[in-house]
């Protein structure tokens, strides 16, 4: 095999709403099949069709599924971006190119063919408006003779896709074959080729707001309420067709869930809350203008101590920023959501299995430490689409935390809703129709003391905050563990979370190659558990890697340990693409360097 053997990035351009995506997927899922490692990136645009689409594939031997900056093989297929798509490609890569297209001078260092997409289509589909959809197809085919991708993979994978829809097979097909018989007779290989592995067997490939819909099946969920935004609304669409299918009564065939779109995100917490106090296990999803609607009923959950799953699914801002863009940028909001002294549970899903691992552990914590748990997911997890290892079949039983039976109450002769009977700082709790005459007790976001009555008592108003203090404390104890390798003697410790995460692996390995050692802390949840401290004073320098500007995470680490501040550093990327380890590297070298300078 060379050194270019099952390491190369395909780069599509087209445009939004023309049909690509099954073309794009069959090349992934192709390739997936016969063993490579993979990922797929798509790049769109939050206006509705018409606009430039672009969708990568990264194939790497290695395994690193990370963005890579460098495109090996272009698809141009939009003549708005052609020219510019054209020209950011590099020496010795591979440019396919619609015949007419507007492009730049193209220097010998680059292989240019030129396909008459167009002429190839025609004697396919009959219908000119059917042509803009089966013309991707014929890429598709180029693409397979091109790299030496297995045609029977490229007709398995296709196969799978529209198997249920013979003709539109066929078409496809047939435009999939005629692309790969033009490359067969007009075109050289490239230095990149598809050569058969055994790296995927086992695997499945899922975006991560559908693992997150399949997460909070299995966790319980019977109540989800929402309002459309990107790029949440994938996940709720998801979780309300699995609900469809799997929530009925045998007997009667009836829904045993119930599932709103509300007029707004305001509304739709506020209905996640009463559905949850009333005992449902009760969820919404959204993104950071949702969020900002939240604010007033989340600190009312807070104080008032009411389980809720929100999933924050994070893309760029401020106000409408870049709703397709992905970033990591609502976690200082999200920590503090609320007017008054407040604090936020956060889980990070790095992977597809962690969206499914937290869609179910999310209502065990809520219900736990009744108190809303906001994950926090981005749109790279969320939407693009990710190999993983299957997923578990839970075998543990749900945890609804301390709620308290009629029996339970007949024995112990009392209940006090607000009181901290066992040093958790998490009182007890009923739901409403339990059949005691002790059951009842008022839900109150204003001044309560612990028998749940209203007051405004300084002397009352305090404890109850200290308690719920208290209480963030216990909960360093029940969320997930950040996952750490260390390294004895690492010159550095390098700490991420959420998709971050993918990048750090190729980053390790340029390090190492570099001569610079490193520990990893992958963050899975805030409040932090004892094992972020350790990892910090194990390591003079400390970089945090995050997809925001402002450092959010380094800040909330900085307030978490003040007196290793010194310690932490920063490499921040915030354009919206998602992050590559050439990122990365850049800014731990350029500050190693500063690092060298300055002693």
């Amino acid at each position: 095999m060379s050194a270019t053997d099952n390491r190369f990035t395909i780069h599509v351009a087209t445009v939004n709403g023309s049909g690509s995506q099954t073309a794009n997927t069959t090349l992934l899922r192709a390739l997936f099949q016969m063993g490579i490692p993979v990922s797929g990136k798509n790049l769109f645009p939050s206006n509705i069709a018409g606009l430039p689409t672009w969708f990568t594939i990264r194939a790497n031997d290695q395994g690193y599924v990370a963005r890579h900056k460098r495109y090996d093989l272009l698809v141009a297929m939009n003549p708005e971006t052609s020219v510019s798509d054209i020209a950011a490609m590099e020496p010795g890569s591979v440019l396919v190119v619609g015949d007419g297209l507007p492009m730049p001078a193209v220097t010998p260092d680059r292989t240019l063919y030129k396909v008459p997409f167009t002429k190839l289509i025609e004697p396919l589909v009959a219908d000119a408006k059917l042509r803009k959809l089966v013309v991707n197809m014929i890429y598709v085919g180029v693409v397979s003779w091109l790299l030496g991708i297995d045609p029977d993979e490229v007709d398995r994978a296709l196969t799978g896709q529209l198997g249920r829809k013979p003709k539109a097979l066929e078409m496809n097909r047939a435009a999939v074959h005629v692309g790969y018989k033009y490359a067969e007779d007009h075109m050289k290989r490239t230095p990149f080729q598809a050569r058969r592995m055994d790296r995927t067997s086992g695997r499945i490939l899922i975006d991560g707001n559908h693992a997150a819909a399949l997460g909070a099946l299995f966790g319980g969920v019977t109540f989800l309420s929402w309002y459309p935004i990107t790029p949440s609304s994938s996940l709720a669409e998801q979780l309300e067709g699995l609900l469809a299918r799997h929530r009925r009564d045998r007997a009667t065939g009836k829904a045993t869930y119930a599932v709103i779109q509300a007029e707004d995100e305001i509304s739709a917490i506020g209905m996640v809350l009463g559905a949850s106090w009333a005992g449902a296990r009760a969820m919404t999803a959204t993104s950071g203008p949702g969020l900002s609607l939240m604010t007033e009923f989340t600190g009312y959950a807070y104080y008032a101590e009411i389980p809720a799953v929100i999933w924050d699914i994070q893309r760029i801002g401020p106000s409408t920023g870049l709703p397709t863009r992905t970033s990591q940028a609502d976690l200082l909001s999200v920590a503090f959501l609320s007017h008054g002294d407040t604090k936020h549970v956060m889980l990070f899903p790095a992977t597809v299995q962690d969206c499914y691992e937290y869609g179910m552990r999310a209502f065990d914590l809520a219900e736990r430490l009744q108190t809303p748990i906001f994950v926090m997911s981005d749109l790279d997890i969320a939407m693009n689409t990710w190999m993983s290892e299957p997923f578990r079949y839970p075998d543990e039983p749900w945890d609804r935390g301390k709620v308290l039976s009629a029996e339970d109450l007949a024995r112990i002769g009392t209940f006090e809703r607000y009181r901290d009977v066992d040093g958790d700082a998490i009182p007890y709790r009923t739901v409403p129709g339990t059949n005691h005459p002790l059951a009842a007790y008022f839900t109150r976001g204003s001044g309560h003391d612990e028998q749940a009555r209203y007051t405004e008592s300084a002397e009352a108003y305090p404890r109850v905050m200290d308690r719920l203090a208290r209480k963030f404390e216990t909960a360093k104890t029940l969320v997930p563990a950040p996952l750490v390798e260390a390294v004895p003697g690492a010159g550095i410790g390098l700490v991420a979370y959420g998709s971050t995460h993918h990048a750090m692996a190729e980053t390790r390995d340029r390090l190492r190659a570099d001569g610079l050692t490193s520990s990893y802390l992958l963050l899975r949840a805030y409040p932090f558990p004892e094992e972020v401290e350790r990892f910090l004073r194990g390591h003079e320098r400390v970089y945090v890697v995050e997809q925001n500007r402002d450092a959010q995470m380094a800040s909330l680490l900085r307030m978490e340990y003040p007196e290793l501040a010194g310690r932490i550093r920063s490499v921040l990327h915030y354009d919206g693409l998602p992050i590559d380890a050439e990122s990365v590297l850049s800014g731990i070298r350029t500050s190693e360097r500063a690092e060298v300078t300055t002693r």
